[in-house]
């Protein structure tokens, strides 16, 4: 039997942990170099719905991500400090990131979360489904764009 890589491990158990939104009709968009530059929904998100996603457990980020997050006392360190990203990185170049991060690193622990094909190892429950709907991934990347320090 093969042995995982406990990243490979933990990346499955935060899978795991969040439940999947709605089977929704996943909406086109175009990647254009290391980014999507237009939003999923055709409107700007809301900073403060994202904020709140990121800080509850069941989006799975801060199970990895710390950030400006005082009130959480438990914060991950798998992956980048979250403070600066809107400095670090264009409003396109996150949306790409939090739809499909595998499109970057294919080695990356951090899931897709608005794809559904080629993927393997999904539960029955996840076959089909985004993790997060469109409105979410451009209220979450309304967020991340206001983290400039």
């Amino acid at each position: 039997m093969a042995r995982l890589a406990p990243k490979t491990l933990l990346a499955a158990a935060l899978f795991a942990a969040c439940a999947p939104v709605g089977a929704e009709e996943l909406r086109p968009y175009t990647v254009v170099g290391d980014g999507i530059p237009a939003s999923l929904t055709g409107a700007k998100g809301d900073a403060t719905r994202g904020r709140v996603l990121i800080v509850e457990r069941s989006s799975t980020c801060i199970l990895c991500h710390s950030g400006p997050f005082p009130e959480q006392a438990f914060q991950g360190d798998l992956a980048p400090h979250l403070a600066g990203s809107g400095s670090r990185w264009s409003e396109g170049q996150l949306r790409l990131r939090l739809v499909d991060a595998a499109h970057l690193n294919a080695a990356t622990i951090m899931p897709s979360y608005y794809r559904v094909d080629g993927l393997t190892r999904v539960g029955a429950s996840w076959r089909g489904k985004p993790i997060l709907s469109a409105e979410q991934i451009e209220d979450i990347v309304a967020y991340l764009v206001t983290l400039r320090n």
